[in-house]
């Protein structure tokens, strides 16, 4: 979960102003509707996912042309579905994959939740974000995280004889291990990046209490900001691992909360570019 006394302040991008969302939809109308363009070879759709509790506004990425991929959830950060998170899911689908990014915050507001200037230490701002973050109970997140695989299993690009990914950043680490424990015999890799300490807690709702329901490798990557707050917590973590012998790289990053996602104030290019490496290395591996 998100601390707010150690996510960085301000999340900026332009394209999140009126008039840059609206022609970013546009564009992702026009790739919607043909091969996506020369220079990312992948379509881009945005698409509404029905699931018990109502309907996520997503999209979805696959590669251009025949074929089927491998699929892969992706939980966007606490600052939800936004153009950084349709730039990595389109990276993604570029490496051969079916690739669902989903709003997970459809119970409270359509995406984006947040305007172009996000600042995470306003206390208003972030109680809407959180207020978000509440409406969606465990039992919820399963329900969904259900609904968005078949949702891509449905598509005719996944190849459903391999196995699924889901990835996560922020409060998407802790939505990963879920997908995982409630699917555990369609995903077969996880990925946190800057989960935070909430990934081994006292709480009887734990992440790491779900780790012995999946059948999955994981990569957690940690934020040095989060270990210097809770050192133990990685070794915690490592040990819950071990003892479900469950295969995982638990790694504290040189960089802080909130690293992979451009437009953050710790955007920290090199630190996301080795976590973007070490994912596709256990994609490579683990989705077949």
């Amino acid at each position: 979960m998100c601390d707010e006394f150690i996510h960085p302040g301000l999340v900026e991008d332009s394209r999140l102003s009126r008039r840059g969302f609206g022609l970013l939809t546009v564009a992702s109308a026009g790739m919607a509707a043909a091969p996506a363009l020369a220079q990312s070879n992948v379509v881009e759709k945005d698409v509404a996912v029905k699931t018990p509790d109502g309907t996520s506004d997503s999209v979805l990425f696959h590669p251009a042309g025949n074929g089927t991929w491998p699929a892969v959830l992706v939980w966007p950060d606490i600052m939800g579905l936004r153009p950084a998170f349709r730039d990595l899911g389109r990276r993604l689908a570029g490496q051969g994959y079916v690739v669902l990014v989903v709003n997970p915050f459809y119970r409270s507001a359509k995406a984006p939740v947040i305007d172009d200037k996000f600042d995470f230490g306003n206390p208003e701002q972030r109680a809407r974000l959180m207020g978000y973050r509440g409406a969606m109970s465990d039992d919820g997140v399963d329900r969904d995280a259900l609904a968005y695989l078949g949702f891509l299993d449905a598509q005719p690009q996944t190849n459903k004889t391999r196995k699924a990914g889901v990835q996560g950043y922020c409060m998407g680490g802790t939505l990963s291990f879920r997908t995982a424990a409630a699917l555990p015999t369609r995903i077969a890799a996880v990925g946190s990046f800057h989960g935070g300490n909430g990934l081994f807690s006292k709480q009887p709702n734990s992440p790491h209490l779900l780790i012995p329901r999946t059948n999955a490798s994981f990569l957690v990557a940690h934020a040095q900001n989060d270990d210097a707050q809770n050192p133990q917590m990685k070794e915690d973590l490592r040990g819950a691992f071990a003892a479900a012998n469950r295969p995982a790289t638990v790694e504290v990053y040189a960089a802080n909360h909130g690293w992979c996602v451009k437009g953050s104030a710790v955007y920290n290019e090199a630190e996301a570019e080795r976590a973007w490496a070490a994912l596709l290395a256990m994609y490579k591996a683990q989705l077949a």
